[in-house]
């Protein structure tokens, strides 16, 4: 474990996440981004893609015919030069091969050969799937939850079998099929935790919008009301018996995860433990790690300080349900902001949509009433637009409520006064140094007393910073055997919290005695 956490500690460096970025580079809406994303297409369609700068190019005039790319994006020099670029970016890796050329120039575009790599394989992968997603809300699938229920209580007994036979003649297939199910697990949760995810994020961006028009409304109530109560409806009714089989398969956890560490690969027992060794830095399936069976834990079952995923799923249900009923309390009101200009702007929208240069002019004019020679508004400080972009990729301007609501572009209101109020400045500070002043007498009271802490009375503050660093190390456990620490950066104080049975901590204050069963508590300065 400890040098699975070195490598992640090495990927999430400065150095290498910049590096890695990079190979987001060339999906840049900037210039030459389809010949980019074309050419990383023809790499990322075919297993162990080997090609030269020519054939590339061959299949890139394809492209050109069909409108795909630019014209001239297909010459040899500019693929050379597009191929080299991705190359410096990181998404594919240069290799040689003897050919038989019949000129220099034909041996340097056959012998310099292009491969991808692993990481911009994913990158394109998830970019062409992103591409093909629809606008739509996604749909959750709700029939993985009764199958990892029946995966995790046959996994159980498959850990019994595979225990029980290990060194046997069914040693080997009792581990495939524990091999077999922990992977179809995983797969499972992580399909279901996307689909719940993707189906939240679309509720999000619904949600938060002021205005709803009647027949929007209507469908989302349907949404809202039938499909996301049948969807938090069956989370409760299998979450329960997830988290008990969860619970029992914890204690069996370092057995699961012998069971299908390296040392156990399939086929060891005829070619040797040391044969499917793919080096330090492999990528495993889901659920060969420590790691992954909290991950799948956490979603399913609180922790002191951390809700699990179907506790937040819950609330964001709630929230969402009181949004769309404030939708509708705004719209059958008869009050207030509404009825709203919505169906007026997008047929305002639409003439300018099929109206000619001229015609949109005029048609503004009309509609803004900001005439040439009338519009006195300062130039903004900054635009991000130039001219080599449409109006219909540049920033979106963001519609007031008063304006999308009423037609009214007038402003509300005075502008507040900028007050400079010194004195309550300093009746803050002074305010903040008290309170820094008493934790750091608490802290200082801690230590002087960590050596006879049961011996010792602790004051009001010094019993809070206790109890706060108590609370911390408790929530850091995830079984009642483990250990627990928490500690003070500021002020280098530790506390540590060891599961000792029989043993009875007690600690006097000034408020009463606070006694820990089955526990000892250990301070230390200067951590």
């Amino acid at each position: 474990m400890e040098q699975e956490q070195h490598v992640q500690d090495t990927l999430v460096g400065g150095e290498t996440t910049d590096r890695r970025l990079l190979l987001y580079a060339y999906l840049q809406p900037r210039e030459h981004h389809r010949t980019y994303l074309t050419t990383m297409r023809l790499f990322a369609s075919t297993l162990l893609a080997d090609l030269s700068a020519g054939e590339v190019a061959a299949k890139l005039a394809a492209a050109e015919r069909e409108g795909l790319i630019d014209p001239g994006e297909s010459r040899i020099e500019t693929v050379i030069a597009r191929l080299k670029q991705l190359v410096e970016w990181g998404n594919l890796v240069p290799g040689r091969r003897e050919v038989i050329a019949a000129s220099i120039a034909e041996f340097q575009h056959g012998s310099v050969r292009y491969q991808v790599s692993k990481l911009a394989v994913r990158v394109q992968r998830d970019v062409d799937e992103l591409l093909r997603v629809p606008e739509g809300a996604r749909e959750v699938s709700r029939e993985l939850l009764p199958a990892i229920e029946r995966g995790l209580g046959q996994l159980g007994r498959s850990l019994s079998d595979a225990v029980f036979t290990e060194g046997g003649p069914g040693a080997k297939r009792a581990r495939e099929a524990l091999a077999e199910q922990v992977t179809t697990l995983f797969l499972q949760h992580a399909e279901l935790a996307v689909t719940v995810r993707d189906f939240y994020a679309y509720l999000g961006q619904i949600v938060t919008r002021h205005h709803l028009a009647p027949d929007e409304i209507s469908g989302f109530r349907n949404l809202l009301v039938e499909y996301i109560q049948m969807v938090v409806e069956d989370v409760l009714r299998h979450t329960p018996a997830i988290a008990e089989s969860l619970g029992q398969l914890a204690r069996g956890r370092s057995e699961l995860l012998r069971l299908l560490g390296p040392a156990n690969a399939l086929g060891s027992n005829n070619l040797g433990s040391g044969d499917l060794d793919l080096g330090v830095a492999i990528e495993r399936s889901r659920g060969r790690t420590n790691a992954d069976w909290q991950d799948l834990t956490d979603w399913f079952v609180d922790r002191p300080g951390r809700p699990s995923q179907v506790t937040a799923l819950r609330e964001a249900t709630g929230r969402a349900i009181g949004s769309l009923l404030a939708s509708v309390k705004r719209a059958t009101s008869g009050g207030g902001l509404l009825p709203g200009r919505r169906a007026e702007l997008l047929k305002l929208a639409g003439w300018f949509d099929g109206a000619t240069p001229d015609q949109a002019h005029s048609l503004y004019a009309a509609a803004f009433g900001l005439y040439s020679a009338r519009n006195l508004l300062p130039s903004p400080e900054h635009d991000g637009d130039d001219e080599h972009t449409p109006w219909r990729d540049g920033p979106l301007l963001d519609v007031t409520v008063s304006v999308r609501s009423r037609g009214d572009r007038g402003a509300r209101g005075r502008t507040s006064r900028i007050v400079d109020d010194p004195i309550t400045e300093q009746a803050l500070l002074a305010d903040a140094r008290a309170v820094d002043k008493k934790r750091s007498e608490a802290v200082t009271e801690l230590v002087e007393a960590a050596p006879t802490i049961e011996e010792s009375s602790l004051s009001h503050g010094a019993l809070d910073v206790f109890c706060e660093l108590l609370t911390m190390a408790m929530a850091q456990r995830e079984r009642a055997e483990d250990v627990g620490s928490a500690a003070d950066p500021v002020r280098g104080l530790k506390l540590t919290v060891t599961p000792e049975e029989g043993r009875t901590t007690t600690i006097k204050t000034a408020g009463g005695t606070l006694t820990l069963h089955n526990a000892s508590v250990a301070l230390e300065a200067g951590a």
